[in-house]
């Protein structure tokens, strides 16, 4: 799985704007409990030059990103970006367009409250928990780090409420139609949350400061008042103002997105966690080296994957340390399947008689094939010297990896690695300390062609079921050949129909009702959706959490054409239900 969503624990909307009787502001008001987030800025409704701003306070479960980050579900820092997703809310109200939202940490602990009321703003904190306009909580004011009272909430920014020598982020989307949602990469932000920079008190959401409502007076102290309280209508009048000589006379009313409160499941606050956790297996789709291909597609990369009672684990230590990051692979060529008993079918999963060589003990079998020499690259995967081993590593939790390009004679028809540890002067898989495992490896010739290819496929996912429970993580096979494949009656008789290999497939989930993408295509820089494959086809993991109980959805493909230049939706339609069983 590579998207995980993690909703908001609390919002709010705060405002200095004016009650309807257009005399006292709404400074003291809360709308913790709305359905609905709103940001606004309105100039000259009152006077001639009277400001009236709303903004948006967000914060997210990041106790609950570390859990997930300590336990391998999402990956470190650097292989994952945070996203800020808010979705817009259609309203009977006027809607701004062309304008710009600006995303800053809160700088301060902040309270989420009872209050209802965006029209009138009348749910007035009154000393009760909730945050407001003038202040975070009914115990706190809002303030910069030096103790300065501010209006309209306290955040990270680079003046005077900057921490000492930590760097601080600022985060912008542009709105042209004025309805879109809020999709914008905050991973920044949340890192530090992450790594205890800055405690997590969420993010502020409002117009930029060119966007908001000009101010030119001289910025008017926030004084004392009870914590919670509005102060008297006089002084709220002036010190709720925000002081910027920058901003708009131009109003900006209204963008609203769905809080954490509404009924619509896909609509609430998210930071969402996307990556790419596509594995690319080329054990079955292995090439030979040519000068056809430019040297970066010649590299083919094998993987080998360490599971004990069905889950994936690290390999202990042949001797010292704690586990094995360090794999080494030798090539054999040969009829019977090289050290191990070829089990058939050029699937890569061999048996061998043994697997296990420690000091002393009894060498393993050897094979019938040589060794391949391979060529040296500047990768360090084959070093000078030692061109009969390619060195491999760990990719996540007992999954290793090797990558080389292979330039051995063009008719063999299948190769045989053999995995191994020892030291890093071993010569090749017969002198290793332990020998892990070996598989086969169906060797294919680049070959160029006559015509324009324009690739048709059938596909199947060989392992749907018609329901998955809504806790569920399932994994899901798909299997694709050419449409147009024509076997014989001898490749009937002794083969299983071929996979091919779709290097870029991508994958999306619809709501059968409405065609709602629920998880639309990740195929930007993220390449969330991106599908792994290996020697058996493709395939990808879906945690049902991301979908709502109770409907019908449908997954649909797309492959990455390189003669289009684009992404290419497949016809085919695969349909399922996700349940939320009470017993």
């Amino acid at each position: 799985m590579a998207i995980k969503k993690y909703g908001a624990t609390a919002d709010n909307t705060i405002v200095n704007a004016y009650q309807p009787n257009l005399t006292t502001r709404g400074t003291g008001a809360n709308a913790g409990l709305a359905d609905v987030l709103e940001t606004f800025s309105i100039y000259g409704r009152v006077t001639t030059s009277s400001q009236e701003l709303s903004r948006i306070l967000v914060q997210f479960p990041t106790t609950t990103i570390a859990t997930d980050r300590t336990k391998g579900d999402i990956p470190g820092s650097g292989s994952v970006s945070f996203y800020l997703r808010l979705y817009n809310a259609e309203h009977s109200k006027t809607v701004p367009t062309d304008y710009t939202l600006t995303i800053l940490g809160v700088s301060q602990s902040w309270q989420e409250g009872v209050g209802l009321d965006l029209e009138g703003y009348k749910d007035l904190t009154v000393g009760n928990q909730g945050s407001n306009w003038m202040s975070a909580s009914n115990t706190a004011y809002w303030t910069d780090i030096n103790g300065t009272l501010l209006a309209g909430g306290s955040y990270h920014t680079g003046g005077i409420n900057a921490d000492v020598d930590t760097e601080i982020h600022t985060f912008t989307q542009n709105f042209t139609t004025g309805l879109e949602d809020l999709d914008l990469d905050i991973t920044p932000l949340v890192e530090q949350w992450l790594d205890g920079t800055y405690p997590n008190y969420g993010v502020g959401v409002h117009l930029s400061a060119s966007y908001e409502a000009y101010e030119s007076g001289s910025a008017d102290n926030v004084v004392s008042r009870t914590p919670g309280l509005p102060a008297l209508d006089a002084d709220d009048s002036t010190q709720s103002v925000i002081y910027n000589p920058s901003g708009s006379t131009v109003s900006y009313y209204t963008k609203r997105f769905f809080a954490r409160g509404t009924e619509f499941f896909f609509k609430k606050p998210t930071i969402e966690a996307r990556w790419n956790s596509a594995t690319t297996d080329d054990r079955g789709n292995f090439f030979f080296s040519s000068s056809l291909a430019p040297p970066a597609k010649n590299v083919n990369t094998i993987y080998f994957y360490n599971y004990i009672d069905g889950k994936l684990s690290n390999i202990p230590p042949a001797y010292g340390g704690t586990w094995e990051k360090r794999l080494y692979v030798s090539l054999y060529s040969g009829s019977t399947g090289g050290f191990y008993a070829d089990q058939g079918g050029g699937d890569g999963n061999d048996i061998g008689p043994c697997d296990i060589r420690l000091s002393g003990g009894p060498a393993p079998s050897q094979g019938t094939g040589s060794i391949q020499i391979l060529s040296v690259d500047e990768a360090g995967h084959v070093r000078s010297g030692f061109q009969t081993v390619v060195t491999g590593g760990i990719v996540s939790t007992g999954v290793y990896s090797a990558s080389f390009a292979f330039t051995g004679a063009t008719q063999l028809k299948h190769i045989y690695d053999v995995w191994f540890t020892g030291s890093h002067t071993t010569k090749n898989a017969n002198d290793a300390l332990v020998q892990y495992f070996t598989g086969t490896i169906p060797c294919n010739i680049v070959r160029g062609q006559n015509r324009v290819t324009h690739p048709s496929y059938y596909m199947n996912i060989t392992n749907l079921k018609d329901k998955y429970r809504a806790n569920e993580n399932a994994r899901f096979n798909l299997y694709v050949r050419d449409k147009y494949w024509d076997p014989t009656i001898y490749t009937v008789a002794t083969l299983s129909p071929p996979t091919t290999n779709i290097i870029s497939a991508s994958y999306r989930v619809y709501r059968v009702l409405d065609a709602y993408d629920a998880v639309p295509y990740g195929t930007g820089s993220d390449l969330q959706t991106l599908m792994s494959y290996d020697v058996s086809g493709n395939y990808f993991d879906l945690d049902m959490k991301l979908l709502e109980p109770g409907y019908e959805y449908a997954f649909k493909f797309s492959f990455y054409n390189n003669v289009l230049n684009s992404w290419v939706e497949q016809p085919d339609v695969f349909k399922f239900r996700v349940e939320d069983y009470e017993y």
